[in-house]
């Protein structure tokens, strides 16, 4: 399935050009109460949530694409983690350009090749976390802003110290994630957080519809101008690992 959160408060069932509003799925979901428990009560409950939209799809009204607004169906997660500078290609420019790591960041990447073993992941701030129909307030504009597209993956339930041949289980889907970053000395945390600077999006992929994750294309035009270009298979550490 493809779903995705439309019109600010509708879920929506994505095939083809057309969304079905199946926003009535939502009623699967338990009304949360305090304590609030960590993470998104939608993840935590997508089978059940499917289920329902696979027997609401029939008498769903639908809309085109090209008339609705997507933003994130993604609202409260636990964390967001990515892992820094983990495409080869992307490690051999930061070192080379001064205008990337300002003397400082360099100094972390060079002779790595695999930078996410030696420097682990990092952190964004949740309240960064937008759709694509919401716009990136740009901030420190008298700096370089960049944007990079990723696959982002959704863990849809809890685990620990996972084994590698076990890792899948454990994925609720995929999404395409922008991560937008300000050039500077300061923490990657830091300066991937400001608000608007982690998209996500149009819609979620359940895991099933994704053979094999680990070879995807993924590239990223601006204005119809290829900007970036490459594939999972280039990740220096990959989905599982």
């Amino acid at each position: 399935m493809h779903i995705c959160r439309f019109n600010h408060d509708r879920l929506g069932l994505v095939e083809g050009a057309r969304v079905f509003d199946i926003t009535p799925a939502l009623e699967s979901l338990a009304t949360p109460t305090w304590p609030y428990s960590p993470g998104d009560p939608l993840i935590a409950r997508l089978d059940e949530l499917r289920a329902a939209a696979a027997e609401l799809r029939a008498c769903a009204p639908s809309y085109s694409l090209d008339e609705v607004s997507l933003h994130s169906l993604i609202t409260a997660p636990s964390k967001i983690m990515a892992a820094p500078a983990n495409y080869r290609l992307h490690v051999e420019q930061d070192v080379q350009d001064p205008n990337l790591h300002h003397g400082f960041h360099n100094v972390q990447l060079n002779g790595l090749d695999k930078p996410v073993e030696k420097l682990g992941l990092f952190l964004k701030a949740n309240s960064s976390l937008v759709g694509p129909a919401d716009g990136i307030p740009l901030c420190w504009r008298d700096r370089r802003n960049d944007h990079e597209v990723e696959l982002a993956v959704v863990i849809g339930r809890a685990g620990k110290n996972i084994p590698a041949a076990e890792a899948f289980e454990y994925i609720a889907g995929y999404t395409i994630g922008l991560d937008m970053s300000v050039r500077g000395t300061e923490d990657r945390s830091f300066r991937k957080s400001a608000d608007g600077y982690t998209v996500i999006g149009p819609w979620l992929t359940t895991a099933d519809e994704v053979a094999d994750p680990e070879h995807l294309d993924i590239w990223l035009e601006v204005n119809g101008e290829c900007r970036q270009h490459s594939s999972t298979a280039a990740l220096t550490v990959g989905i599982a690992r």
